[in-house]
Protein backbone atom coordinates (compact mmCIF):
# COMPACT_ATOMS: atom_id res chain seq x y z
CA UNK A 1 0.00 0.00 0.00
CA UNK A 2 1.45 3.33 -1.01
CA UNK A 3 1.39 6.44 1.05
CA UNK A 4 -1.55 7.76 -0.93
CA UNK A 5 -3.55 4.58 -0.33
CA UNK A 6 -3.21 4.54 3.44
CA UNK A 7 -6.49 5.38 5.15
CA UNK A 8 -6.65 8.36 7.41
CA UNK A 9 -7.09 7.33 11.02
CA UNK A 10 -9.30 9.41 13.31
CA UNK A 11 -7.45 11.25 15.99
CA UNK A 12 -7.71 9.69 19.44
CA UNK A 13 -9.65 11.76 21.95
CA UNK A 14 -9.23 11.19 25.63
CA UNK A 15 -12.22 9.56 27.23
CA UNK A 16 -13.72 8.59 23.88
CA UNK A 17 -12.50 5.00 23.91
CA UNK A 18 -15.33 2.44 23.74
CA UNK A 19 -18.00 5.09 23.37
CA UNK A 20 -20.22 5.36 20.32
CA UNK A 21 -20.74 8.79 18.84
CA UNK A 22 -23.93 10.55 19.70
CA UNK A 23 -26.77 9.51 17.40
CA UNK A 24 -28.26 12.37 15.46
CA UNK A 25 -31.72 13.29 16.64
CA UNK A 26 -34.67 13.21 14.27
CA UNK A 27 -35.35 16.89 14.67
CA UNK A 28 -37.28 19.00 12.24
CA UNK A 29 -34.01 20.15 10.70
CA UNK A 30 -32.77 16.60 10.02
CA UNK A 31 -36.01 15.04 8.78
CA UNK A 32 -36.40 15.69 5.06
CA UNK A 33 -38.62 18.57 4.03
CA UNK A 34 -37.97 17.98 0.34
CA UNK A 35 -40.89 15.52 -0.26
CA UNK A 36 -43.47 18.11 0.81
CA UNK A 37 -41.89 20.67 -1.50
CA UNK A 38 -41.72 18.23 -4.42
CA UNK A 39 -45.37 17.21 -4.04
CA UNK A 40 -46.36 20.87 -3.92
CA UNK A 41 -44.35 21.66 -7.03
CA UNK A 42 -45.92 18.64 -8.72
CA UNK A 43 -49.38 19.94 -7.86
CA UNK A 44 -48.58 23.37 -9.32
CA UNK A 45 -46.98 21.84 -12.40
CA UNK A 46 -50.04 19.72 -13.16
CA UNK A 47 -52.30 22.74 -12.75
CA UNK A 48 -50.19 25.03 -14.92
CA UNK A 49 -49.57 22.53 -17.71
CA UNK A 50 -53.00 20.92 -17.93
CA UNK A 51 -55.24 23.90 -17.21
CA UNK A 52 -53.28 27.05 -18.02
CA UNK A 53 -51.90 26.05 -21.44
CA UNK A 54 -53.86 25.66 -24.71
CA UNK A 55 -52.28 22.31 -25.59
CA UNK A 56 -52.96 20.96 -22.10
CA UNK A 57 -56.61 21.94 -22.37
CA UNK A 58 -56.91 20.47 -25.86
CA UNK A 59 -55.40 17.16 -24.76
CA UNK A 60 -57.82 16.70 -21.86
CA UNK A 61 -60.86 18.05 -23.69
CA UNK A 62 -60.15 15.60 -26.49
CA UNK A 63 -60.60 12.71 -24.07
CA UNK A 64 -64.22 13.72 -23.56
CA UNK A 65 -64.75 13.41 -27.31
CA UNK A 66 -63.69 9.78 -27.29
CA UNK A 67 -66.75 7.60 -26.96
CA UNK A 68 -70.12 8.63 -25.61
CA UNK A 69 -70.71 11.37 -23.08
CA UNK A 70 -71.35 10.22 -19.52
CA UNK A 71 -70.29 7.13 -17.68
CA UNK A 72 -72.83 4.59 -18.91
CA UNK A 73 -70.20 2.83 -21.02
CA UNK A 74 -67.79 2.42 -18.09
CA UNK A 75 -67.54 -1.05 -16.59
CA UNK A 76 -67.76 0.36 -13.08
CA UNK A 77 -70.91 2.36 -13.82
CA UNK A 78 -73.26 -0.04 -11.95
CA UNK A 79 -71.24 0.64 -8.76
CA UNK A 80 -70.96 4.39 -9.26
CA UNK A 81 -74.29 5.32 -7.71
CA UNK A 82 -75.24 7.25 -10.83
CA UNK A 83 -77.47 4.44 -12.04
CA UNK A 84 -80.98 4.53 -10.62
CA UNK A 85 -81.28 2.38 -7.51
CA UNK A 86 -77.59 1.49 -7.40
CA UNK A 87 -75.43 1.62 -4.28
CA UNK A 88 -72.41 3.90 -4.77
CA UNK A 89 -68.92 2.67 -4.10
CA UNK A 90 -67.58 4.98 -1.36
CA UNK A 91 -66.91 7.85 -1.78
CA UNK A 92 -68.70 8.20 -5.14
CA UNK A 93 -71.88 10.24 -5.55
CA UNK A 94 -73.83 10.79 -2.31
CA UNK A 95 -71.54 8.54 -0.25
CA UNK A 96 -68.72 11.11 -0.24
CA UNK A 97 -69.64 12.96 2.95
CA UNK A 98 -70.60 9.82 4.94
CA UNK A 99 -67.31 8.20 3.92
CA UNK A 100 -65.38 11.26 5.08
CA UNK A 101 -67.22 11.39 8.40
CA UNK A 102 -66.68 7.70 9.09
CA UNK A 103 -63.01 8.02 8.21
CA UNK A 104 -62.53 10.94 10.58
CA UNK A 105 -64.32 9.03 13.34
CA UNK A 106 -62.04 6.02 12.87
CA UNK A 107 -58.97 8.24 13.10
CA UNK A 108 -60.25 9.77 16.34
CA UNK A 109 -60.94 6.34 17.83
CA UNK A 110 -57.50 5.03 16.88
CA UNK A 111 -55.90 8.13 18.36
CA UNK A 112 -57.72 7.65 21.66
CA UNK A 113 -57.01 3.91 21.83
CA UNK A 114 -53.31 4.18 20.96
CA UNK A 115 -52.84 7.53 22.79
CA UNK A 116 -50.85 8.86 19.86
CA UNK A 117 -51.89 12.47 20.28
CA UNK A 118 -49.39 14.12 17.95
CA UNK A 119 -49.93 11.57 15.20
CA UNK A 120 -53.70 11.84 15.60
CA UNK A 121 -53.63 15.60 15.26
CA UNK A 122 -51.40 15.30 12.20
CA UNK A 123 -53.74 12.71 10.66
CA UNK A 124 -56.79 14.90 11.21
CA UNK A 125 -54.90 17.83 9.76
CA UNK A 126 -54.04 15.88 6.61
CA UNK A 127 -57.68 14.94 6.01
CA UNK A 128 -59.17 18.33 6.88
CA UNK A 129 -56.62 20.36 4.93
CA UNK A 130 -56.83 18.09 1.90
CA UNK A 131 -60.60 17.90 1.66
CA UNK A 132 -61.13 21.48 2.80
CA UNK A 133 -58.29 22.73 0.66
CA UNK A 134 -59.73 21.21 -2.49
CA UNK A 135 -62.97 23.14 -1.90
CA UNK A 136 -61.03 26.39 -1.58
CA UNK A 137 -58.86 25.65 -4.59
CA UNK A 138 -61.82 24.64 -6.77
CA UNK A 139 -63.37 28.07 -6.17
CA UNK A 140 -60.20 30.18 -6.34
CA UNK A 141 -57.94 28.62 -8.98
CA UNK A 142 -59.04 30.00 -12.36
CA UNK A 143 -59.74 27.75 -15.32
CA UNK A 144 -59.26 30.04 -18.33
CA UNK A 145 -60.91 29.05 -21.60
CA UNK A 146 -57.94 29.12 -23.96
CA UNK A 147 -59.28 26.87 -26.72
CA UNK A 148 -62.95 27.82 -27.05
CA UNK A 149 -64.14 24.67 -25.32
CA UNK A 150 -67.82 23.68 -25.12
CA UNK A 151 -69.65 25.03 -22.09
CA UNK A 152 -69.94 21.61 -20.45
CA UNK A 153 -66.12 21.38 -20.30
CA UNK A 154 -65.62 24.68 -18.53
CA UNK A 155 -66.65 23.52 -15.06
CA UNK A 156 -64.01 23.91 -12.38
CA UNK A 157 -63.13 20.58 -10.83
CA UNK A 158 -59.45 20.92 -9.95
CA UNK A 159 -58.64 19.06 -7.78
CA UNK A 160 -61.00 16.08 -7.62
CA UNK A 161 -62.89 15.77 -4.35
CA UNK A 162 -63.76 12.10 -4.81
CA UNK A 163 -60.08 11.24 -5.24
CA UNK A 164 -58.97 13.46 -2.38
CA UNK A 165 -60.97 11.48 0.18
CA UNK A 166 -59.34 8.02 -0.24
CA UNK A 167 -55.90 9.59 -0.71
CA UNK A 168 -56.16 11.68 2.46
CA UNK A 169 -57.76 8.95 4.58
CA UNK A 170 -55.10 6.43 3.54
CA UNK A 171 -52.24 8.76 4.44
CA UNK A 172 -53.93 9.72 7.69
CA UNK A 173 -54.49 6.09 8.66
CA UNK A 174 -50.81 5.18 8.34
CA UNK A 175 -50.01 7.89 10.87
CA UNK A 176 -52.17 6.47 13.65
CA UNK A 177 -51.86 2.70 13.21
CA UNK A 178 -49.11 0.50 14.56
CA UNK A 179 -45.92 0.41 12.43
CA UNK A 180 -46.35 -3.36 12.23
CA UNK A 181 -49.56 -3.13 10.24
CA UNK A 182 -48.83 0.18 8.50
CA UNK A 183 -47.79 -1.42 5.17
CA UNK A 184 -50.98 -3.47 5.02
CA UNK A 185 -53.19 -0.48 5.81
CA UNK A 186 -51.36 1.42 3.10
CA UNK A 187 -51.95 -1.47 0.69
CA UNK A 188 -55.69 -1.46 1.33
CA UNK A 189 -55.86 2.31 0.92
CA UNK A 190 -53.80 2.30 -2.27
CA UNK A 191 -56.05 -0.31 -3.87
CA UNK A 192 -59.11 1.71 -2.86
CA UNK A 193 -57.56 4.85 -4.33
CA UNK A 194 -56.70 3.10 -7.61
CA UNK A 195 -60.34 2.10 -8.03
CA UNK A 196 -61.84 5.51 -7.20
CA UNK A 197 -59.29 7.50 -9.20
CA UNK A 198 -59.84 5.38 -12.32
CA UNK A 199 -63.62 5.53 -11.94
CA UNK A 200 -63.60 9.32 -11.49
CA UNK A 201 -61.52 9.79 -14.63
CA UNK A 202 -63.24 7.31 -16.93
CA UNK A 203 -66.85 8.27 -16.17
CA UNK A 204 -66.25 11.90 -17.12
CA UNK A 205 -66.69 13.43 -13.71
CA UNK A 206 -63.09 14.61 -13.60
CA UNK A 207 -60.16 15.09 -15.92
CA UNK A 208 -56.94 13.12 -15.34
CA UNK A 209 -55.23 16.31 -14.12
CA UNK A 210 -57.91 16.80 -11.47
CA UNK A 211 -57.48 13.25 -10.19
CA UNK A 212 -53.70 13.57 -10.12
CA UNK A 213 -53.87 17.01 -8.51
CA UNK A 214 -55.98 15.72 -5.61
CA UNK A 215 -53.47 12.96 -4.90
CA UNK A 216 -50.51 15.34 -5.00
CA UNK A 217 -52.34 17.71 -2.66
CA UNK A 218 -52.88 14.93 -0.10
CA UNK A 219 -49.24 13.83 -0.37
CA UNK A 220 -48.04 17.41 0.09
CA UNK A 221 -50.01 17.83 3.32
CA UNK A 222 -48.79 14.44 4.54
CA UNK A 223 -45.19 15.38 3.83
CA UNK A 224 -45.59 18.66 5.71
CA UNK A 225 -47.29 16.94 8.65
CA UNK A 226 -44.55 14.34 9.06
CA UNK A 227 -41.87 17.04 8.84
CA UNK A 228 -43.52 19.14 11.54
CA UNK A 229 -44.12 16.25 13.94
CA UNK A 230 -41.94 16.17 17.08
CA UNK A 231 -38.99 13.80 16.95
CA UNK A 232 -40.56 11.19 19.21
CA UNK A 233 -43.77 11.15 17.16
CA UNK A 234 -42.21 11.11 13.69
CA UNK A 235 -42.91 7.99 11.58
CA UNK A 236 -40.07 5.53 11.78
CA UNK A 237 -38.92 2.94 9.31
CA UNK A 238 -41.71 0.87 7.84
CA UNK A 239 -40.71 -2.77 7.47
CA UNK A 240 -42.53 -5.17 5.22
CA UNK A 241 -41.79 -8.14 3.03
CA UNK A 242 -39.86 -7.35 -0.11
CA UNK A 243 -42.66 -8.70 -2.25
CA UNK A 244 -45.36 -6.46 -0.75
CA UNK A 245 -44.61 -3.33 -2.84
CA UNK A 246 -44.55 -5.38 -6.05
CA UNK A 247 -47.75 -7.20 -5.15
CA UNK A 248 -49.51 -4.01 -4.08
CA UNK A 249 -48.66 -2.02 -7.19
CA UNK A 250 -49.39 -4.96 -9.49
CA UNK A 251 -52.85 -5.44 -8.00
CA UNK A 252 -53.37 -1.66 -8.08
CA UNK A 253 -52.59 -1.68 -11.80
CA UNK A 254 -55.11 -4.47 -12.42
CA UNK A 255 -57.78 -2.64 -10.41
CA UNK A 256 -57.04 0.60 -12.27
CA UNK A 257 -57.38 -1.14 -15.63
CA UNK A 258 -60.71 -2.73 -14.70
CA UNK A 259 -62.11 0.38 -13.03
CA UNK A 260 -61.05 2.62 -15.91
CA UNK A 261 -62.29 0.34 -18.69
CA UNK A 262 -65.01 1.51 -21.08
CA UNK A 263 -66.84 -0.32 -23.85
CA UNK A 264 -66.55 2.50 -26.40
CA UNK A 265 -62.95 3.75 -26.26
CA UNK A 266 -59.66 2.06 -25.46
CA UNK A 267 -57.62 5.28 -25.33
CA UNK A 268 -59.75 6.89 -22.66
CA UNK A 269 -59.72 3.65 -20.67
CA UNK A 270 -55.93 3.40 -20.73
CA UNK A 271 -55.41 7.07 -19.85
CA UNK A 272 -57.77 6.75 -16.89
CA UNK A 273 -56.05 3.58 -15.71
CA UNK A 274 -52.57 5.10 -16.08
CA UNK A 275 -53.62 8.16 -14.09
CA UNK A 276 -55.05 6.01 -11.30
CA UNK A 277 -51.92 3.87 -11.16
CA UNK A 278 -49.70 6.95 -10.83
CA UNK A 279 -51.91 8.15 -7.96
CA UNK A 280 -51.59 4.77 -6.24
CA UNK A 281 -47.81 4.76 -6.65
CA UNK A 282 -47.52 8.30 -5.24
CA UNK A 283 -49.51 7.46 -2.11
CA UNK A 284 -47.65 4.18 -1.60
CA UNK A 285 -44.29 5.90 -1.77
CA UNK A 286 -45.42 8.71 0.55
CA UNK A 287 -46.92 6.33 3.12
CA UNK A 288 -44.43 3.47 3.08
CA UNK A 289 -41.41 4.31 1.00
CA UNK A 290 -40.31 7.67 2.38
CA UNK A 291 -40.22 6.87 6.15
CA UNK A 292 -37.89 3.95 5.47
CA UNK A 293 -35.56 6.20 3.50
CA UNK A 294 -35.64 8.70 6.34
CA UNK A 295 -34.55 6.08 8.83
CA UNK A 296 -31.62 5.02 6.70
CA UNK A 297 -30.51 8.60 6.15
CA UNK A 298 -30.49 9.45 9.84
CA UNK A 299 -29.00 6.20 11.15
CA UNK A 300 -25.72 6.94 12.94
CA UNK A 301 -22.61 5.62 11.24
CA UNK A 302 -20.76 2.77 12.91
CA UNK A 303 -17.10 3.36 13.66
Amino acid sequence: MTQHDSPALPAHRPGASGQAPDAPSLSRTTRPWMPALLYTLGFLTVYLLAICTPWGQRAENALFGLGKQGGEEAWIYPLSGAAYGSTPLPPLELSAKPTLMVGLAVIVVLTLVRRCWWQGCAALGVVILTTGGKEVLKSTLPRPDLVGAPENLLDQGFPSGHTAIPAALTLAAVLVVSPRIRPYIATAGVLWLACIAAASATMGGHRPSEVLGATLLACAWYGLATWLLPSAAAPGATRSTRALPVITLTVALVIALVSGARNDTLTRSLVSAATAFICAALVWYAAVGRPAHTARRTRPALR
